[in-house]
This record gives structure tokens, C-alpha cells and sequence, in this order.
């Protein structure tokens, strides 16, 4: 295994202490910024493979520091929330981060939940090498470009978090079909639905804002109860 190299943004200096020890054991690199600020330069100056945030921080805290990182950014964003402070999850997720942790957790919950991040990035590596004819997936306006990671609405180029793009492909290569929450989150997220989470609709929520100005319908429709399904033509 590549050491991996992770960026902790979090002002909690105990924290920081025990998860680069814990994370080294498992061969990942951490480097630690202790103020929202010193955190937002530190990620657009340097490679990173998954950026652990926290929320509540001095001079930017973890949503302003999303905000600044906009779109094109795409290094993988782990936020670390509040205990049951359900708003922060799901700003955090509507804002671009690809996955949220409650604190305070265990550090094997951790990471699981970086490894399934890495699983995703390996996934969309995979695809990316695939065979050229298998490298574009085209449904109903809506361009994959597995080798690019590109995706296009009717020729205008979008904008997907990692977490987005695998969502979309998902719905896009069972096209026609119902794809529940449940298969959605084991799928991409790596773990079991848990009641009250909302990450998968808070992620389908931003492919459908960011398809919508080039649609006259929403593409994905949902089946109450029951998960999604992409559309193969326009419906009312």
C-alpha cells in the first residue's frame, strides 16, 4: 500500500496529536493546519488524496472553507460535525463535501470511512482505464466521461464531487431502473443506510441542482419509498 496523504484541518491539537499517530500505524501521511484559514491554503497549495475537516474552527470555519474551495476543487472533503447536529451534516454535504463523520468517533470508524473514500477515487480509476469504446456513457442528455471524469448536460460541462460522479454513474448504468437509498450508500458510501441519514438525497439533490439549468425536467426521478431512477427521456 502507497502511504496516502491526508490533510487535517481542526483545531483541536489532542486530536490532531492522536489521529496522525493512529493514521501513521496505517500508513497515511497527515499533515494538520490548526485555523480554517492556514487550512483553506494549505489544501489549494498541495496534493492531497482526502482533506478531514472540521467545522467549528477560528478565522474561516469548515463551511466557509468549502465554499472557498468551490467545485473544481477535487480532493475528496471528510467533515467532521457535531454530534447529531443534522443542519451541519447536510450543508457540509450541499456545499461539496463527499461524506461527513459525527465527532466524537472512533478511530476505526474513521478510517472505514476514508478507506471507503479511497475505494471510490480507485473506482473511478478503474473506469478511467477502461477500453476506449467503455469510456463514455451517454443517457438521455447526459455525458460520463470515464476517461476525464467530465460530465456534460446537453453539451454543457458540469461540475460533480467524486461522491456525485459515482452516484450518477450508477443511476445512469441501471437507466430505466430503481436504485434504492440503501443500494446507493453500501454502493458508494460503503456503509449501510442508517435510519435518518440523509447523504444519498442530499448528494442526488445536488447532481438534480446542477443538471436543472440545462433541463427542462428533473432527469432523476423519485419513487417515494422506494429510491431513484434516471430517466430515459424527458418526462412531465
Amino acid at each position: 500500500m502507497n502511504n496516502k496523504r491526508l490533510l487535517l484541518i481542526d483545531d483541536d491539537f489532542e486530536l490532531a496529536e492522536l489521529l496522525t499517530a493512529f493514521l501513521g500505524m496505517h500508513q497515511y501521511t497527515v499533515d494538520c493546519c490548526y485555523d480554517g484559514q492556514a487550512g483553506l491554503k494549505q489544501a489549494l497549495g498541495h496534493s492531497y488524496d482526502i482533506i478531514l475537516l472540521d467545522v467549528m474552527m477560528p478565522k474561516l470555519n469548515g463551511f466557509e472553507v468549502l465554499k472557498a474551495l468551490g467545485d473544481q476543487h477535487k480532493t475528496p472533503v471528510l467533515m467532521l460535525t457535531a454530534k447529531g447536529d443534522d443542519n451541519d451534516r447536510v450543508l457540509g454535504l450541499e456545499l461539496g463535501a463527499d461524506d461527513y463523520l459525527a465527532k466524537p468517533f472512533h478511530h476505526q470508524e474513521l478510517l472505514a470511512r476514508i478507506k471507503a473514500i479511497l475505494r471510490r477515487i480507485a473506482i473511478t480509476q478503474e473506469l478511467h482505464n477502461q477500453p476506449n469504446s467503455e469510456k463514455t456513457l451517454q443517457v438521455n442528455g447526459v455525458e460520463l466521461n470515464h476517461a476525464t471524469h467530465q460530465v456534460h448536460c446537453y453539451d454543457n460541462p458540469l461540475e460533480l464531487t467524486s461522491t456525485e460522479y459515482q452516484v450518477l454513474n450508477i443511476l445512469m448504468n441501471r437507466q430505466g431502473e430503481i436504485v434504492s437509498k440503501s443500494q446507493l450508500s453500501e454502493q458508494v458510501l460503503g456503509r449501510k443506510l442508517a435510519p435518518f441519514d440523509r447523504s444519498i438525497d442530499v448528494h442526488v439533490s445536488n447532481i438534480r441542482r446542477k443538471l436543472l439549468p440545462y433541463c427542462e425536467v428533473d432527469k432523476i426521478k423519485t419513487i417515494r419509498g422506494a429510491g431513484y431512477i434516471f430517466l430515459l427521456g424527458e418526462q412531465t
